[in-house]
């Protein structure tokens, strides 16, 4: 287990002191969903009388840990969040892989199980999954979540094209391995299922980068100012593909 740490802050406001036992493990109540970057993170603060500086642990529910020295205040320990955001990016896809978890929306979920065969089912997404005679779970959450994008990405699309007035002829999903999608002269658009494991904002970034094709063809400067004038967000969407392609099946 890799510990990310930080100095410790000192020095702070009383106010912004975190109101945590010493010595004790975080309640229920001492859980919080944190805006680290351009998502929430569930994190429980954890306040410790040895502890010498911030350390960062992933649990396997996928549960942030941030053990807070003696002097510590919540303000200073979401900035050590911030600063490891990277590193908790890593720490968290690999607890959830190992625990089976998928990216759905582009945060990572651990798989819940209920009931035995033939009634076994797996929870994604707020959806109780049946799972079926010679599925495993994560099998069985994936053929969810291809269904799901069989039939979203669709809308999403249409919406996009109507919202542009460019002409969409045909829509398929595939399961494409190296692409996130493409588009013909023709208007026929294909994409990846995949889009549904990303946050909607990259997903809406890739469905407007093909029907920018639809206007121009390659990937020359005057594609690029119709994507920016589509999508202003469009580099961060594309930062976020690099740093979490990995992580999608």
């Amino acid at each position: 287990m890799k510990r990310a740490s930080a100095s410790s802050a000192t020095g702070s406001r009383r106010g912004d002191q975190l109101a945590l036992p010493l010595g004790k493990p975080a309640s229920p109540a001492d859980v919080e969903a944190v805006s680290i970057g351009r998502r929430l993170v569930t994190v429980r603060f954890v306040r410790h009388r040895g502890a010498r500086r911030y350390v960062l642990r992933v649990l396997p529910d996928l549960t942030v840990r941030v053990t807070v020295p003696r002097a510590g205040t919540r303000a200073h320990a979401i900035a050590f969040l911030r600063r490891e955001l990277r590193w908790l990016d890593l720490q968290r896809y690999a607890a959830a892989r190992n625990a089976g978890a998928l990216l759905f929306r582009g945060e990572l979920l651990a798989l819940q199980t209920d009931g035995t065969s033939p009634d076994r089912a797996v929870h994604i997404g707020g959806t109780r999954v049946p799972v079926r005679a010679g599925e495993s779970p994560r099998q069985a959450a994936v053929r969810h979540l291809r269904a799901l994008a069989g039939r979203e990405l669709r809308d999403h699309l249409l919406a996009l094209a109507d919202r542009f007035g460019l002409p969409v002829k045909r829509i398929t999903i595939r399961n494409q391995q190296t692409r996130w999608g493409s588009c013909s002269p023709h208007g026929a658009v294909a994409l990846n299922w995949r889009l549904i494991q990303m946050p909607d904002s990259v997903r809406d970034y890739i469905l407007i980068h093909e029907l920018m094709h639809l206007r121009e063809r390659n990937h020359s400067r005057r594609f690029w100012t119709l994507v920016e004038q589509a999508c202003p967000d469009h580099r961060v969407a594309r930062r976020w593909l690099k740093g979490h392609e990995a992580e999608l099946l």
